[in-house]
Formats: structure tokens, C-alpha cells, sequence
């Protein structure tokens, strides 16, 4: 087992970080790191994202579109809303793709948002097999979440007004508890396969099953921090959606910066890391 290794930029390891798989492992070591160590990740992503200033907005623009352009077309299905609302967790890792190459690229003192959206030029293997793994996640979950609806939401499809209300409501109880379960199966999934996957996919070129075991092998090494962090993320969604959309601007560039911070530390030795 090796010691501990070297922090970003070269500096020793915070005493919360330690290795834990060996280096001489053909796979890159993968380290556990202490409880709270998301919110340093939350604020080396709020650093990332001052720096880079127009280039992680443009993406933070993108993703409030995204919410409202939801919201609007389908005004009037709102079971497809929520549906596919809780969809945008499942394929936000893949969507923040040019944020991680944004910060990949402020840690190698480049710039531009230009190569950020063409990050995954030279990827698209790679990068499409888990694309087309969480597409199909969330295909099953829209399904999923429309027979839920049909068997246990007991007052009728709710209406846009006072949607939250409605839903949420004690009279609907039993639909909530296996709305909730049952997205939570959902989530946890995507978020084992892809919290550090696509980030590693970015900066080593790795095929995609081996990046999805290594995901899954951090997340169970550091299962406390990662529930921070899951926690913080869905915090950040909800924060943006309840914001008509507009929080996205700032809370989802941030969100996807912290998320390549959570990479260095969780994946890699002090060689990467410099």
C-alpha cells in the first residue's frame, strides 16, 4: 500500500486524503479521501469558474436553456416534466463534458471555449459507449416514471398549477414514497458509473468499461464523501430549477469544474497531479 501521495500542484496531501490502491496496480491508484473534502472541490470549481469567466458561463447559458425550453414545450404534460426533469441528473455528467476540458485546460495554462466544445474529438468511442449507456438509463427511467404515475398517483395526471403542490401533497403519500425509491435506484447507478468516469475518459483516453469499474470502485472506497456529494449535486439541481432555470447559469459550471477537481484527487498519482 502506498503512502500518501502529493496534492494538486504538487504540494503534500491534505492529512484527509490517503492511497489506497498500489501504483505498481495496472490500473491508476485510486485514493480515499475525508467526509467534507466536496467542498473543497466546490471551491477550487468556483476559482475554475472565475478564471475562465465567458467559456463556463456560455455552458451555464446552455444548461438554463435546456431547463426552460423543458419547461415550455411541455407545459402541458407536466408527468413528462418530472420525469424528465430528474432525467437531467442522469445525464448532467455527460453534459458537462466541456467544463472538465475547461478546467483540464486552466491546470495546463490553456485557454478557449472553442477546444472545449470539441473535447471529445478523438473520444467519440469511448466517450459514446457510456453516452449510450446513460441514454438508455434514461429512456428506462421516463418509462418507469410514467407507469408510476398511472399506478400510484391517485388524484388524476396534475395539472402545471401548483404542479410541486399537487404532487408532493400528503394526499399522495404512497406515490412519493416509490417515486422516490425507485429514482433513487436510477441515480445511484448513473452516479456510480459516471462521477469520476467521464472526467478520466477526457484526460487518459480510457475505454469506457474501465472507467465505469473505476467509478464504481472510488465511489465504494469513499462512499461518505460521495454521499456529500451526491447531496450537494441534487442541492444545486433543485436550487436551479426552482430559480425558473436561471441558477443553472452559475450552479451547474460550477458543479461540472468540481466535478474534474473530485477526479484528480480520487484517480491518479502525484505524477498526474502535477
Amino acid at each position: 500500500m502506498a503512502d500518501q501521495t502529493q496534492g494538486r500542484g504538487g504540494d503534500s496531501a491534505p492529512p484527509d486524503i490517503t492511497t489506497i490502491i498500489d501504483t505498481a496496480s495496472p490500473f491508476p491508484p485510486i485514493r480515499r479521501i475525508g467526509m467534507f473534502r466536496p467542498f473543497t472541490w466546490l471551491r477550487l470549481g468556483w476559482d475554475d469558474f472565475r478564471e475562465s469567466g465567458s467559456a463556463s458561463i456560455f455552458y451555464g447559458i446552455c444548461f438554463a436553456a435546456m431547463g426552460l425550453i423543458l419547461n415550455l414545450v411541455l407545459s402541458h404534460a407536466p408527468q413528462y416534466v418530472s420525469a424528465l426533469s430528474c432525467g437531467f441528473l442522469l445525464i448532467g455528467p455527460l453534459l458537462a463534458l466541456g467544463l472538465y476540458d475547461i478546467s483540464r485546460r486552466i491546470e495546463n495554462v490553456r485557454s478557449g471555449l472553442l477546444g472545449s466544445v470539441f473535447s471529445m474529438r478523438g473520444r467519440w468511442s469511448n466517450i459514446g459507449v457510456l453516452a449510450l449507456v446513460l441514454a438508455v438509463i434514461l429512456m428506462v427511467w421516463a418509462r418507469a416514471s410514467l407507469v408510476i404515475f398511472a399506478l400510484f398517483y391517485n388524484k388524476g395526471m396534475p395539472t402545471m398549477h401548483g404542479f410541486l403542490t399537487q404532487l408532493f401533497s400528503l394526499n399522495n403519500l404512497e406515490f412519493i414514497l416509490v417515486y422516490a425509491c425507485i429514482g433513487f435506484i436510477f441515480a445511484s447507478i448513473v452516479f456510480a458509473i459516471s462521477w469520476v468516469s467521464i472526467p478520466m475518459m477526457l484526460d487518459r483516453d480510457s475505454d469506457a468499461i474501465t472507467s465505469m469499474i473505476i467509478s464504481c470502485v472510488a465511489l465504494f472506497i469513499n462512499v461518505p464523501a460521495t454521499i456529500v456529494w451526491a447531496l450537494i449535486i441534487v442541492s444545486f439541481v433543485v436550487l436551479g430549477f426552482m430559480t425558473w432555470s436561471l441558477g443553472f447559469i452559475i450552479a451547474m459550471p460550477v458543479i461540472g469544474h468540481a466535478t474534474w477537481h473530485a477526479y484528480k484527487e480520487v484517480v491518479g498519482n502525484a505524477a498526474d497531479r502535477r
